[in-house]
């Protein structure tokens, strides 16, 4: 059965290491016929949540604000795979994924969090190797929410783990 999945890229370098791990994910995924949507954030203009439990003036959006999370709305409520992808800044995702992350409140709080069994992935890379702390916010993430881990893929160099992991889902 194909899934609809998003990535959720927060990395600030279009072509590093994130991005060569984001493309052997995506590959792996298409091979077994899945359909992948990925949203480069670094160059998306999204606030921050204000955490107003507003939803906006009109049916198709969750939220009050209106910048570039609203096809990021529209692909998550619609997406079976949720993928974070980072470079780990100082131990954690990036500002930019965390930012996004937060505004996912919008749709889970004003749909009910019970509409989205969603599946996830983590895709980091680093030139340290502790991953505890974004590790630690992304298994709580998805925990909370009842999402089901489908795995992590940390390191840069990792291809063959990422196209797997695509491939496997």
């Amino acid at each position: 059965m194909s899934k609809k999945i998003i990535i959720l890229n927060g990395a600030a370098r279009k072509n590093g290491n994130t991005q060569k791990l984001v493309q052997s994910f995506s590959d792996g995924a298409h091979s077994v016929g899945h359909n992948v949507q990925e949203f480069y954030l670094d160059g998306m203009n999204i606030h921050s949540c204000k955490g107003c439990l507003k939803a906006g003036p009109d049916s198709k959006s969750p939220c009050v604000q209106k910048d570039d999370m609203e096809p990021i709305y529209s692909a998550f409520s619609d997406c079976d795979v949720v993928v974070f992808a980072s470079p780990l800044y100082f131990w954690t995702i990036t500002g930019t994924l965390k930012t996004t992350a937060d505004r996912l409140y919008a749709e889970l709080e004003c749909l009910g969090y019970g509409k989205f069994a969603k599946e996830s992935v983590l895709i980091m890379t680093a030139d340290g190797g502790d991953y505890s702390q974004a590790i630690t916010w992304y298994r709580t993430y998805e925990r909370n929410l009842g999402w089901k881990n489908r795995g992590e893929v940390l390191g840069k160099g990792k291809s063959d783990a990422a196209y797997q992991l695509g491939a496997s889902l």
